[in-house]
């Protein structure tokens, strides 16, 4: 018996039935109504005033009706539809009935059309009848009442299609998934590259990261001896250390559904559908668990409730909030959900949404060390295709003191755009320190015009602050020095300081000196002052400020800080200190930075005739390094310490604030005018 083979000839798909075509013939079928068929072909001749004046004057007109003001239908006697001049064709004869009219026409003012025709009777002696009439298209009066209840009808139908069809998300349901969560999902079907081989340094946040991940994939390991899953990690740190780059290798090295969003993607216009997010997320989230919610920038929704609500009036976010903590622990359970937020202003969260059992771990992600810098750049230097073999990755990391892992990506791009604009065939190491320069300086400006005056004054400014530098114990000595304008600056000074944990208080009194180096240069030399040291004054003013009302480092005021670590004094209208204390806090103030300038003042008359010899070979070269201060002052009459980082930070940086423990990368910079 044969076995039938089967029929591997796909079937012609029937065309599938589409409502347009029943639209589209109901237009047609009006239009035919409206247009042909309230005419029964009976349409009468087409005549014109002239012509029906002289069949009125000839007396062949037995009645005129007058058709909404401005047509007119004529109608013959017997005796003239006799005459050759009023016999119709044969398709008019063979559709016209007995009480068509035989002409018609359209006219202008209607007054002077009557007034022509009782002339003529007159003349003529006619008794012509004059009738008026008013038509209209009784498809069209239908049609226009009936149009706002089509309309009515259509509206719903396609509101209720588009319900319908975006039921599931995409694109089909635009304003009706409004209340849908917003996040982005990871799976197995997704493929998400990065993994925690892509995360250099941050070995104690990887770990803990890590950790998370192992719960899920392995969660009988810590349950047997009654441990529970953490239910939520909080990411805390600068921006681009990295905080979302570790979630991004969560959700690759998870191999569970990862859904991804921000803290703005709940906001809306529309009231209560950040709630309606919230629970969508976690719907969907329980659905699919075990699984992981990454929420970055969550201080977007997340920030202390009843601080910015002055009016009393209704808060969206405060009620997203509220539906969020609910969310992630009330009476409703999320089994093998995990939440990791990240953020970098942890001080303006609230205390409900940090509490354990919501977030349960706290993960500072910091900025890296050397170390950790050099593992950093070994991983953004991969994607760069040619390296000089010269090239020294310890030294590099030096270099970078304070930089993020942001920065030191954006240093390896900018180092080959450099390389690939000069022709080089290789990214060396000379690309990497213009690349340093110009992220950290900003970019050259070589054809800005100077007057020679102006450069002078810009020289001995910068050579006062190499000289201060160089002959203070705890100031950082200067490595390179130049005159040529940069970015908003019109010159500028690199440091080689140590990276500290702490600071004492003759460090900072030695940094405070050196920063006013350049002031007190010009009033040695030119016995006067410029606009020039406007970053120099707002940095040491920080710092004098800092140690007096954060540190504490000064007798008068005593061992008192006014610092509120929470962040919550930001909205208070009130000082944390009486007026009182105020105005000894300016006269402490003002004598720290009066004391060190006079202290930079006689240093620098010391050394007066060095300053004037370093001013003239950066007048010549407009650049100098670490050697020319070396030819002229020696070596430095200090211990030699370990040899540290160069610094990264503009001189505006905040040196002095409470969440900066070490010291940053600085550049000394001379300001323009108005700067």
């Amino acid at each position: 018996m044969s076995k039938q083979q089967p029929n591997n000839k796909l079937e012609p798909k029937k065309p599938k039935f589409s409502a347009y075509w029943i639209y589209g013939a109901i237009i047609i079928i009006f239009l035919g109504i409206n247009f042909i068929g309230g005419s029964g072909f009976n349409e009468p001749a087409k005549t014109n005033p002239a012509e029906f004046e002289s069949y009125l004057k000839a007396g062949d007109v037995k009645k005129v009706v007058i058709v909404n003001r401005n047509q007119a239908k004529v109608y013959l006697t017997e005796e003239a539809k006799a005459k050759d001049i009023h016999k119709k064709t044969d398709e008019n004869e063979l559709f016209s009935t007995g009480d068509a009219p035989d002409y018609s026409f359209e006219f202008g003012d209607l007054q002077n059309f009557e007034n022509n025709i009782q002339e003529i009777k007159a003349e003529n002696n006619l008794t012509t009848f004059v009738t008026y009439n008013t038509q209209s298209n009784v498809w069209t009066e239908v049609f226009l009442t009936l149009l706002p209840f089509i309309l009515i009808i259509g509206i719903w139908i396609f509101i209720m299609k588009k319900m319908s069809s975006g039921g599931g998300g995409g694109a089909g349901g635009q304003i009706f998934n409004i209340g849908k969560s917003k996040a982005k999902l990871f799976d197995q079907n997704t493929d998400v590259k990065t993994s925690f081989k892509d995360v250099a340094g941050l070995e104690g946040a990887k770990e803990e990261i890590q950790e998370i991940v192992d719960f899920l994939k392995t969660p009988e390991k810590y349950t047997a001896l009654g441990g529970k899953i953490p239910k939520g990690a909080l990411l805390v740190g600068p921006p681009g250390t990295g905080k979302t780059l570790l979630a991004k290798a969560v959700a690759g090295e998870a191999k569970v559904p990862f859904f991804s969003l921000s803290g703005s993607d709940f906001v809306e216009m529309f009231v209560g559908v950040g709630a309606s997010r919230v629970r969508d997320l976690f719907k969907q989230a329980k659905e699919k668990s075990p699984s992981i919610i990454f929420i970055d920038e969550i201080d977007a929704i997340g920030r202390a409730r009843g601080k910015n609500n002055m009016s009393g009036s209704n808060d969206e976010r405060e009620n997203t909030l509220n539906q969020l903590l609910t969310e992630m622990d009330g009476f409703g359970t999320n089994t093998n959900v995990i939440v990791i937020a990240a953020t970098n202003r942890a001080d303006v969260l609230d205390k409900a949404l940090m509490r354990a059992g919501r977030f349960d771990r706290q993960i500072y992600v910091d900025l890296p060390d050397v170390r950790e810098r050099k593992e950093i750049f070994e991983v953004h230097l991969r994607p760069i295709k040619k390296v000089a073999d010269e090239l020294d990755i310890d030294f590099l990391a030096k270099q970078t003191p304070g930089f993020s892992g942001a920065d030191i990506a954006n240093v390896c791009n900018e180092a080959a755009l450099i390389a690939a604009r000069k022709g080089n065939k290789a990214v060396g190491k000379q690309d990497f320190l213009d690349a340093v320069d110009r992220i950290v300086g900003g970019l050259e400006k070589k054809n800005k015009i100077i007057t020679p005056d102006e450069k002078r004054a810009i020289a001995y400014h910068e050579a006062g602050h190499a000289t201060a530098s160089w002959m203070l114990e705890h100031a950082a000595p200067l490595v390179k020095v130049t005159i040529v304008p940069r970015g908003q600056s019109l010159g500028a000074a690199w440091y080689l300081p140590e990276e500290r944990l702490i600071v004492h208080p003759e460090q900072m009194l030695d940094e405070m000196c050196a920063a006013l180096g350049g002031r007190a240069a010009e009033k040695v030399i030119f016995n006067r002052i410029s606009t020039g040291a406007l970053s120099d004054l707002e940095k040491v003013t920080k710092q004098a400020r800092a140690m007096v009302t954060i540190y504490g480092l000064n007798e008068k005021v005593g061992n008192l800080t006014f610092y509120d670590s929470s962040g919550q004094s930001e909205y208070n209208f009130t000082k944390p200190y009486s007026e009182k204390t105020a105005e000894l806090i300016d006269k402490e103030v003002s004598n720290l930075i009066e004391t060190q300038y006079q202290r930079a003042i006689a240093l620098l008359e010391a050394h007066k005739d060095k300053l004037t010899q370093l001013a003239d070979i950066l007048l010549e070269k407009e650049v100098i390094f670490k050697d020319d201060l070396q030819k002229i002052f020696g070596n430095r009459p200090f211990p030699e310490k370990e040899e540290t980082p160069l610094i990264a930070k503009k001189s505006d940086s905040k040196d002095t604030s409470a969440e900066d423990s070490e010291e940053d990368s600085e550049i000394e910079e001379e300001s323009p005018v108005n700067k």
